[in-house]
């Protein structure tokens, strides 16, 4: 199918003689498709760098400053694109003004800078902010060094030109300034179109997309099917969460590919038919394949939208946007990618004329002002790096583009070839999302792979490795550090010692009742030795169906002293589920009180009835070995918890006292934010192991409230009454509670939230209404004690739109599992779990673990 630009030529010309000859182009010309986009961005965000193209041109010899002013103007004359203005009417439609040649005036002051403060000038003249409606969308400095060295600063808004107006630019550049030097004006043929007439003819050519003949209908009717259902935005490996909105604050890496890595590409391009850049491009999707793209991802690709040779020499804004999206499921090969690659990007050419703004609204995917629409990558290729400058006086020199510490993606690759010296290239990043070690790592990764894929392209994907082996040892073994001596001891050891070094400290407080370590210690070795008279001891569990009060904290600390294991249960649950965990636990006993018996179901255990027992009196000395029925180790369970049953069935999970001993003694709860900790979840949910356990092992306080049920203002009486340093919700709780009354959390060191996704803004309003609060998000499953990894938040301002589960506790090792893992030998169903492990002795690309680690499989 032939292209916009070549219709233009072909069906165009004698209307576009007739235009010109009676003057009909109206005075205001609607924008291109190309043009409204950045528009809308320049109206919605307000004046800004992001869309600039800045260009510098080192001038070594004898500048005649007058000359490349006069020159410049005779540029922007030439090409109407220069001497445009963008307006909008009262009903906010936009249209370009061109500028009559007359009224053309260019300003181009000479700026006196040191050589060492160079950069920094160039910086701020490229951060310059357009003024659509106002003036020109071109600017020119002359910065001078010395008497023969100057640097020209050429600033152009993309909206008025491209890359590839560059070429055209440079060569009238060197004319004018040759003919401006002579004394002389340029002479050079009048140009066949201009800007504004191409905005025009797109229009009419492209059609109605509600006709089926259309050029438009016919080609988004291809797009349509190529990109239904494409995922947004694509999974990458950010440093931070991304922000609710673009700040379009940027910064660029370079690289390089050598020459010999440049001649196996082409050898690779020949072999498969593709050409160098399509090849490049097929390493870029491998790459983000591999950094967690997943398998269906899309890379944005610029055309240059010049196919007809009369818009060859013609500055303007003609650069159109496919989208190339790759499948890599299946474990292709190389190859396969480069042949998938090449036949997209050949039907891509056969589709170019929809503009990309108008392919946009016509998917309508969900918008986002976090992110670009369709695609957050792009790629982009020069067939040679900078357009010489060349003129009488001057050595000849290139016109670069500069960074403007902007970036219109998340990254943006461009490369260019240099004949004879391989390929250079630079990484355009968000500084919202990446930092600079993050952004250099991508750049090595990246030539990294062109290297191993061109030598190498039979390879399946899963077997390239894209880490370099720092980069190997660093994800699984120095982030994965946790490795700190855990005491081996068993909680009531652990809770003894506490009583012994601090009798006297309160252990618990539930309303105008307080009970010391020392008064807690021996309550619970009271019940301990009743218990351990009816036959309770290691490896034999009890269950504990009380309501929160002091009486509850002392039956589980008195099960723990015994030997059993407890098993928490809810009175207020459903009497069904009550029953189940009766039924699947089978305790030896049920611990409970009068009140609270009569709701319980029917079950087979004996009770035991705590209201009717006197704690306050008799033996409360520590058991000892010999007390018990068996010796009680740190690897006896201390209690088994059941799961929600998302599954359909509640699974009991059964925890040790060296795991519970493991969180309560970890760094992550140093620093005294757990000195007194809110009781407040369900006894049968794992955030009440924190509660009871982190204080009461550490030498903290547990507070009892007067009620489980508490509204936000209870809440926030409770949390102020009882000094609470320190609480942990679920993100359900946490989000309603910053919602009605975030200041609840005032005094609060450390607010903990997990169990589900935590809304970022709920955290953002606890921040503002409490100064000097920790918000931490805990991540990990009931199997792993309650966490596996914390993520602490202090600040507002590093907030994003996600919240990240963080890095591993004491202890445990966190990997992320891509779907080579299933092909690993040594995976193996745990015993007592319906999970699977691997324990890192396999041979699959996953491999490199220390010996003896065990990873869930995703």
């Amino acid at each position: 199918m032939a292209g916009l630009a070549e219709r233009v030529g072909r069906e165009a010309r004698s209307a576009r003689a007739a235009l010109r000859r009676a003057e009909a182009r109206p005075a205001r010309v609607p924008l291109s498709f190309a043009q409204q986009r950045l528009w809308f961005l320049h109206r919605y965000e307000g004046p800004s760098a992001t869309y600039n193209l800045s260009y510098v041109l080192p001038l070594s010899g004898e500048l005649d400053v007058a000359a490349l002013a006069s020159a410049l103007r005779d540029v922007v004359v030439r090409h109407e694109s220069l001497r445009t203005l963008f307006v909008a009417d009262d009903q906010g439609v936009a249209a370009q003004v061109v500028v009559a040649a007359n009224d053309v005036v260019l300003d181009v002051p000479v700026r006196e800078v040191a050589a060492e403060a160079m950069d920094a000038a160039v910086a701020e003249e490229a951060a310059y902010r357009f003024d659509l409606a106002a003036e020109l969308p071109v600017r020119a400095r002359v910065l001078r060094r010395g008497p023969d060295d100057h640097v020209l600063v050429l600033l152009i808004h993309h909206i008025a030109a491209d890359g590839e107006s560059m070429g055209p630019l440079a060569r009238d550049l060197s004319a004018a300034y040759t003919a401006r030097r002579r004394g002389e004006e340029p002479r050079w043929g009048e140009l066949p179109v201009q800007y504004a007439d191409y905005a025009l003819w797109q229009r009419e050519l492209l059609g109605e997309e509600n006709d089926p003949e259309s050029l438009l209908a016919n080609q988004l009717a291809y797009w349509r099917e190529e990109l239904e259902g494409v995922r947004q935005p694509l999974p990458l490996p950010l440093d931070r969460p991304r922000p609710p909105v673009a700040s379009h604050r940027g910064d660029t890496v370079g690289f390089a590919l050598d020459a010999d890595v440049l001649a196996a590409v082409e050898e690779v391009a020949r072999a498969q038919g593709a050409t160098v850049p399509m090849v490049l491009q097929s390493a870029l999707a491998v790459l983000l394949h591999l950094m967690s793209g997943g398998d269906d991802l899309t890379v944005g690709v610029p055309i240059a939208g010049r196919t007809d040779e009369e818009l060859g020499d013609l500055v303007g804004f003609f650069v159109n946007t496919w989208v190339l999206r790759a499948d890599l499921s299946g474990n292709p090969s190389f190859e396969d990618v480069v042949r998938q690659v090449r036949d997209k990007a050949v039907r891509a050419y056969d589709h170019q004329d929809v503009p990309f703004e108008r392919l946009v609204e016509a998917l309508n995917p969900e918008r986002s002002t976090a992110h670009h629409p369709l695609f957050q990558v792009m790629f982009g290729w020069r067939g040679t790096a900078g357009q010489v400058f060349d003129a009488p006086g001057l050595r000849s020199a290139a016109l670069e583009l500069v960074p403007t510490e902007t970036a219109k993606f998340d990254l943006a690759f461009a490369l260019a070839d240099t004949p004879g010296h391989g390929v250079v290239g630079d990484v355009e990043y968000a500084t919202d999302l990446f930092d600079r070690s993050t952004a250099e790592a991508l750049a090595d990764r990246f030539t990294r792979l062109v290297r191993q894929l061109a030598t190498t392209p039979r390879a399946r994907l899963h077997t390239v490795d894209v880490l370099a082996p720092e980069e190997r040892d660093r994800l699984l073994r120095t982030f994965n550090d946790t490795d700190v001596s855990t005491p081996d001891l068993t909680m009531p050891a652990l809770f003894e010692q506490q009583a012994a070094a601090a009798p006297d400290a309160v252990a618990l407080v539930h309303g105008a009742e307080s009970l010391t370590y020392r008064e807690l210690n021996a309550r619970a070795n009271r019940l301990a030795r009743a218990l351990v008279r009816r036959g309770v001891g290691p490896d034999s569990l009890v269950a504990v169906a009380l309501p929160h009060s002091a009486e509850f904290v002392v039956a589980l600390l008195g099960v723990l002293k015994a030997g059993a294991g407890y098993v928490p249960v809810d009175p207020r649950y459903p009497s069904g589920r009550v029953g189940f965990v009766l039924a699947d636990t089978a305790p030896r006993l049920v611990l409970t009180d009068t009140a609270t018996r009569n709701v319980l179901p029917r079950h087979e255990a004996e009770e035991m009835l705590l209201d009717r027992m006197d704690l306050g009196t008799g033996d409360g000395s520590d058991l000892n070995g010999t007390d018990r029925s068996a010796v009680l180790s740190p690897q006896h369970l201390a209690y088994v918890m059941h799961t929600s049953g998302s599954t359909g069935t509640p699974k009991g999970v059964g925890v040790t006292h060296h795991g519970v001993v493991r969180l309560a003694l970890d760094r992550c709860f140093a620093g005294g934010g757990h000195e007194r900790v809110l009781l407040h979840a369900t006894q049968a949910f794992d955030i009440s192991t924190y509660e009871l356990w982190v204080p009461l092992l550490r030498g903290g306080t547990i507070v009892v409230p007067p009620s489980a049920s508490l509204a936000p203002a209870d809440l926030a009486a409770v949390i102020a009454e009882q000094r609470v340093t320190g609480v942990l919700m679920t993100a359900g709780l946490f989000r309603v509670v910053a919602e009605e009354r975030p200041e609840a959390f005032r005094g609060v060191r450390e607010a903990w939230s997990g169990g589900d996704v935590v809304p970022p803004a709920a955290i953002e309003r606890v921040l503002a209404a409490c100064p000097g609060i920790t918000v931490v998000n805990g991540y990990g499953p009931t199997e792993a004690t309650v966490a596996t990894s914390a993520h602490k938040m202090r600040d507002a301002a590093d907030l994003g739109a996600a919240v990240p589960i963080g890095r591993p506790l004491d202890g445990p090792r966190l990997y992320v599992l891509d779907s080579t893992a299933p092909a690993c030998t040594s995976w193996t169903r745990r015993s007592g779990r319906s999970r699977w492990a691997c324990r890192a002795s396999c041979t699959s690309p996953a491999t490199g673990w220390p010996a003896g680690t065990w990873a869930a499989r995703t």
